[in-house]
């Protein structure tokens, strides 16, 4: 007998396992005695979306002359120049618990050879002591961490960016959004884990690398048709039957859809007749790459009730599929649909293309600096930077930065400060220019004073401005964004910067 005789099936391994699967109607994958025992939970989870909202149709209608652009219904949620993947994760993950383990998930990263789970533990203020870890290289990275965490020890916080670069003109460029997203596992919690199957399927969907760095799609019927018969219907199904429960059972489900317009054929391959939060989010904010199953699911938790049924699936280089079972309300999932609802629709098609990086404007003279890192500096304060972590005398005064003498009048020796950190204090401005002399990539370049609630006065800058500016005693609060670009070197610091405590309600 020969390998290509048809007698030869494929294996596939699932899990801690490996099982033949054959068949017409797409792999049939089987459920191990691994996969349904186990009683860890997600316990609480995070999203963060960007302030600023593309409408699609504005950005198809600055296309018309040539026909590209792909739909233009919705919105597609564009991040800021100052922010990326790390900031986008680090904003998701601010309200979760202290965890023992950090997984950065991200097909976008900053740095190729720099850990940016490190970098998120310092802009949480974590103990260095956190275990950490980065993934990448698939849009499921994010679920196959959250997958490896849940069947793990520990608590353990994942946390997805992504910012993907792409094409002007390419579907991609109004489909893709930017956006954060991080789930919290533990023991305990909201969501227990009943059952879940994985594939790994080297379908080249879309890929990127160092020579295009911008994704390239293939045909969407050749994608369309494989995915969904292939990679992610059969997926479902095992996960279904290693949780032990009928499909038609699942409340609400998200489920990352390979293109928009799939789940109806994925409902009735595997028999899930519930909405798919992931495509209405692709809808709202866009597709956010590793982050959209954990934005999706936390979406999906805000509108089930306790005991309802949630599958949860990535896609990318295959698929990896969770069905989980309520058993309280999910912290933080009322906040993550409720930023759907949050933030400033824009139409200037220019703009986006700036942001995006698909154009490089003439900035002029004023943009010639360099602006080089030293990691002389960023080794003895870049902790306290990226950590807004301040210090607090003896007399109560709290200052930042931190000094060997104290600034308070009359201090004269050297003294020790306690550490506090400011990235979660309130604020409010004290003092505010508004400035077009001086180069930002998104002008005006606003900063200010800000008094914080502790008695830390910090000179910042401001972001996220909502279209009316900021003033003199606007309650603000800090964001990690990146504070300068070396763009001769490609390197990046990151500081905090003052945004709106408030975000406006999105019109229409």
């Amino acid at each position: 007998m020969t390998l290509t005789q048809k007698t030869r099936k494929p294996i596939y391994k699932i899990g801690h396992c490996c099982q033949v699967a054959p068949t017409n109607e797409g792999r049939k994958l089987p459920t191990t005695p691994s996969q349904s025992q186990t009683s860890r939970f997600i316990a609480a989870v995070g999203a963060y979306a960007p302030l600023l909202r593309l409408e699609r149709a504005a950005a198809a209608k600055a296309l018309t002359f040539s026909g590209l652009g792909g739909r233009p219904s919705g919105r597609r949620a564009v991040a800021g120049w100052d922010e990326d993947a790390l900031t986008l994760a680090v904003e998701a993950s601010r309200a979760l618990p202290q965890p023992e383990a950090v997984t950065f998930a991200s097909t976008s990263a900053p740095f190729i050879e720099r850990s940016q789970a490190t970098l998120l533990v310092d802009a949480l203020a974590l103990d260095p002591s956190v275990r950490t870890g980065d993934v990448a290289g698939s849009r499921r990275c994010a679920v196959s961490a959250l997958r490896d965490a849940l069947l793990g020890r520990g608590d353990t916080l994942i946390a997805a960016g992504e910012k993907r670069p792409a094409t002007a003109g390419s579907s991609q460029h109004l489909f893709d959004g930017d956006g954060g997203a991080a789930a919290f596992v533990s023991d305990r919690g909201a969501a227990q884990l009943l059952g879940h199957a994985s594939l790994s399927h080297d379908l080249v969907d879309l890929y990127a690398s160092p020579e295009r760095p911008q994704s390239y799609a293939y045909e969407e019927r050749f994608v369309r048709d494989t995915a969904i018969g292939k990679v992610i219907a059969p997926t479902i199904k095992a996960a279904c039957a290693a949780a032990g429960v009928a499909p038609s059972e699942i409340a609400r489900a998200a489920v990352h859809e390979p293109l928009a317009g799939c789940w109806r054929e994925i409902s009735r391959l595997t028999g899930v007749t519930a909405p798919n939060i992931a495509a209405d989010l692709a809808q709202a904010v866009g597709d956010l790459g590793a982050a959209h199953a954990l934005f999706a699911f936390a979406v999906a938790c805000a509108g089930a009730r306790k005991g309802d049924l949630v599958l949860l699936a990535g896609f990318g280089s295959g698929c990896d599929a969770m069905v989980f079972r309520l058993t309280g309300e999910m912290p933080g999932a009322r906040e993550a649909a409720a930023l759907l609802s949050k933030g400033v629709a824009f139409d200037d098609y220019m703009r986006f293309l700036s942001l995006t990086g698909a154009v490089q404007l003439d900035w002029g003279v004023r943009s010639e600096f360099e602006q080089k890192a030293q990691a002389t500096v960023l080794e003895r304060y870049g902790r306290d930077m990226i950590g807004f972590v301040g210090g607090r005398d003896a007399d109560g005064n709290v200052q930042f930065p931190k000094s060997r003498i104290p600034v308070r009048p009359g201090a004269t020796m050297p003294e020790q400060l306690e550490d506090v950190r400011l990235a979660d204090c309130a604020a409010r401005i004290v003092s505010v220019t508004a400035d077009r002399l001086n180069f930002t990539p998104d002008p005006p370049f606003w900063f200010g004073l800000v008094q914080f609630d502790n008695g830390a006065r910090v000179m910042m800058e401001f972001t996220d401005g909502d279209g009316r500016g900021f003033s003199v005693g606007d309650a603000v609060r800090p964001l990690l964004r990146i504070k300068s670009r070396d763009a001769r070197r490609g390197f990046r610091t990151y500081f905090w910067k003052a945004a709106p405590a408030d975000r406006p309600t999105i019109e229409g």
